[in-house]
């Protein structure tokens, strides 16, 4: 029984792979139909002045974000790239599904302990980054005890809307984000989700298996 409603509540979004080989820089997230428009930063350039890129920074692409300490942060080369990560959206004034998803992220942290920031990356983004400032971000995150190794992200709406797109996470309404938790191991390819408001021992053993490779 434990083992089916585990099942139920994790679902594999990826394999053991090169990212090379599930990801295409111009592909749209399966079954996401709203999409953002592409931020100005992002417009297309001329094949001669492309800097080489993986196909995992193509895909997912190096949006600036900015954290709660101010720190402008590059979406795929400081956020995700060589990284084990848990990502989860919300937003601040959010009261009913928001508090208990990032209460399971604090659970997350704490199990990590001192792995946090080496091992594994909690990654919390504003999915109302317009009201979400990186000072109010601050302060929401000292609600959870956030550590550092635990970012909370916002910045220009067209970049956050972009990055949570490449995450299959964007809605076009606030109230309409997912309770969806992505554990993401970048350098092995390997990408799960889980529900958000799953059994903290369920998504801390996910973790586990995604940082082992598993």
């Amino acid at each position: 029984m434990r083992r089916r409603c585990l099942s139920a509540v994790i679902i594999l979004l990826g394999i053991v792979a090169s990212l090379a080989g599930i990801i295409r820089a111009q592909d749209q997230p399966p079954g996401q139909k709203p999409k953002p428009s592409m931020p100005s930063s992002l417009q297309p350039e001329t094949a001669a002045s492309a800097p080489a890129r993986s196909p995992a920074e193509k895909y997912f692409s190096d949006v600036e974000l900015i954290n709660q300490d101010g720190q402008k942060m590059r979406f795929y080369s400081d956020v995700l790239k060589d990284k084990v990560v848990v990502i989860n959206t919300f937003f601040i004034t959010c009261t009913s599904v928001c508090p208990p998803l990032n209460r399971n992220m604090e659970k997350v942290q704490e199990a990590l302990g001192d792995r946090l920031g080496k091992d594994a990356f909690l990654v919390s983004i504003s999915v109302d980054p317009t009201a979400d400032t990186p000072t109010r971000l601050k302060e929401y995150s000292g609600r959870f005890h956030a550590r550092p190794g635990w970012i909370f992200l916002t910045g220009k709406k067209e970049n956050v809307d972009w990055a949570l797109y490449k995450l299959g996470q964007y809605v076009e309404d606030k109230d309409g984000h997912s309770t969806i938790i992505i554990i993401g191991n970048e350098p092995k390819g390997l990408w799960k989700k889980a529900f958000g408001l799953a059994k903290p021992d369920e998504l801390i053993k996910l973790v586990e298996d995604v940082i082992n490779d598993r």
